[in-house]
């Protein structure tokens, strides 16, 4: 059984209102899927009405410019990484999320370099009157995370800040600012967001050979 079957299957559910966690259980146990396997469906396979609702409430890639832009630091950062390292799907809502699984376990490396370096060009191209890059500061070594980001910041010549936060997903969902985010909870409480990754691959295009789509994976 492939991954892109029982994407179907799955699919299949959730457009007729199972739970996204037990849709992804009952069809993983009936054909045995690996671990590796579960993780990419529970991230990349989501019900078609969240789908539209998704799409339809992200702003346009140029909103950036001119507007604040407060940035989900650790999802953005790695999911850069991941672009990198060919470890990034596109799900079925058109966001870019990593397949790794690390957040909690973040150390920096030199695709962390490179991908903040990236993101921070994209980000001086667009010309957002602001930006804010937000990290959760339970996650360890986040100050000195949020440090290298405002040096970078100052050296890219944009105007802005980095810092922690205790409730950083509160926060983000209750800016007034534009979000930029790949988590699914926040894309769909924030006031105004945008497909950030999405946007830089269709700026950046040879950095879309480092992302899969689910037919792309064979159980």
């Amino acid at each position: 059984m492939s991954i892109e079957d029982a994407a179907i299957d799955i699919r299949y559910l959730l457009n007729r209102g199972f739970p996204q966690k037990s849709a992804v259980g009952f069809v993983c146990d009936h054909y045995r899927m690996d671990s590796d396997s579960r993780h990419i469906l529970s991230r990349a396979v989501i019900a078609r009405s969240i789908c539209e609702k998704r799409r339809l409430k992200f702003l346009p890639c140029d909103k950036i410019r001119g507007n604040k832009v407060i940035i989900d630091g650790y999802n953005i950062i790695i999911g850069m990484e991941s672009i990198l390292e060919k470890k990034a799907i596109l799900c079925d809502d058109r966001v870019i999320r990593d397949i790794k699984g690390i957040s909690r376990n973040f150390n920096t490396s030199g695709n962390t370099h490179h991908a903040i370096e990236l993101i921070l060009s994209f980000l001086k191209e667009k010309g957002p009157s602001q930006v804010c890059f937000l990290f959760d500061s339970q996650i360890s070594k986040s100050g000195l995370l949020a440090g290298l980001l405002r040096e970078k910041i100052d050296q890219a010549g944009l105007i802005g800040d980095a810092r922690t936060s205790r409730h950083a997903d509160h926060d983000l969902k209750c800016s007034h600012d534009i979000v930029a985010s790949s988590d699914g909870v926040i894309i769909d409480n924030a006031e105004r967001t945008i497909n950030f990754l999405f946007c830089m691959i269709c700026e950046i295009p040879h950095l879309e050979a480092g992302i899969s789509r689910i037919n792309e994976f064979t159980g």
